[in-house]
């Protein structure tokens, strides 16, 4: 390692601290909002039958029950939401919250650590650069499920890397906890050949659907697909293509099924680089979303992140740290920061990149990496 090198890695290391510093001390949503959400939904399925989880009525009494001076919000979450905040009902409604919102931060942390292919101290900074952008701490105040899903994302490219299909595929049956974030990965990785991968996330979702109907019954499935199909609340299109574009019917159903295309295409021309097939998965799944949060950015850093780690070419890393400045506490809590619609275009400009990726001239479907990135696909032990 260079002089130089070796001065940098720890200062950038110091800057990603103070960024992660910065994004708790700047706290500024009410604490556990989503988490209060959860896990009002899980102790009306305890008390009352599982068949009764959207009834929003109910779930809105037991929130009051829980912290009488929160705002009440609506279950929309998959029931495997409520499931798995039941297994803290046990606990008094703030030690529960603590527990959930500490797993989370630290699943998804440990995950980029084993999954890194860096060495040494630059492992630290590549994982702790991807915990803070404004969007993961928030996540993780709202008390929110979406880090394990960005985790098992990122675990499922380590698994992939090493072959082991199946358990990757079992692993990304966690984003049944919040579906519409990364939807098209099990597709991206079975159209890039890893079959095994696809059908041990559906067969998940199949056992899923089963504990489901027999849980809730098919009054209590009816309740959750008229949720869906309901009205969404207020400020949940600002991460769509409608809040971004201003896209309505059939242009926002076009662009949709072009960005679905686009996206499995470039995963199979991508396919011998696990990292861009998983990344080209999530960004296809937000970009073609109804409905997403600003929490749920952190699908967006997880794939970042995993065309940083298969491509280590300046070229590439140059404009993703520019990308990550724009979402540290340093610009995002500025009179410069990016509105909420401006990220779906900083979502497209990376999927359009990883698109010419798949298709410069040149470059024969299903490329390997370069020789330099290659010696790196071993996983660290």
């Amino acid at each position: 390692m260079t002089t130089a090198r070796r001065l940098l890695v720890p200062l950038a290391l110091a800057a990603v601290l103070m960024a992660l510093a910065l994004d708790f001390w700047n706290r500024t949503e009410p604490i556990g909002i989503d988490f209060h959400t959860y896990e009002a939904a899980a102790r009306v399925g305890l008390h009352d039958g599982w068949a009764h989880i959207y009834d929003q009525a109910l779930v809105a009494a037991e929130q009051r029950n829980l912290v009488p001076g929160q705002a009440t919000q609506p279950f929309l979450s998959p029931p495997t939401v409520a499931w798995f905040a039941a297994a803290l009902s046990p606990l008094p409604y703030w030690p529960a919250y603590y527990v959930w919102a500490t797993f989370s931060f630290i699943a998804f942390a440990l995950v980029l650590l084993w999954a890194s292919r860096e060495r040494g101290l630059l492992r630290w900074v590549t994982a702790a650069a991807v915990l803070a952008p404004w969007w993961v701490v928030h996540a993780v105040h709202l008390g929110q499920v979406v880090p394990l899903v960005a985790a098992a994302v990122v675990l499922a490219w380590r698994l992939v890397r090493e072959r082991r299909e199946v358990g990757a595929g079992l692993t990304l049956a966690v984003v049944f906890l919040k579906p519409n974030t990364a939807f098209l990965v099990p597709v991206a990785l079975l159209v890039a050949g890893r079959y095994r991968a696809l059908a041990a996330a559906a067969g998940a979702g199949i056992v899923i659907a089963g504990i489901a109907l027999v849980t809730m019954g098919s009054g209590g499935i009816s309740a959750y697909v008229g949720q869906l199909t309901s009205p969404l609340p207020p400020g949940a299109d600002s991460l769509t293509l409608e809040g971004a574009l201003g896209a309505s019917g059939g242009v926002a159903f076009g662009l949709r099924v072009l960005i679905i295309a686009a996206s499995l295409a470039a995963g199979f021309r991508l396919r011998q680089s696990p990292g861009l097939v998983i990344a080209v998965g999530t960004l296809g799944s937000l970009l073609v979303a109804p409905y997403l949060h600003g929490s749920d950015l952190c699908l967006l850093g997880a794939a970042a992140w995993m065309v940083w780690q298969e491509r280590p070419a300046l070229a590439w890393r140059l404009p993703l740290a520019a990308g990550w400045l724009v979402a540290s506490p340093f610009i995002s809590s500025s009179g410069i920061a990016l509105n909420l619609n401006r990220w779906p275009l900083v979502e497209v400009a990376l999927l359009a990149v990883l698109v010419f990726e798949a298709w410069r001239p040149g470059r024969e479907p299903g490329e390997a990496l370069t020789a330099g990135a290659e010696l790196r696909t071993r996983a660290p032990a």
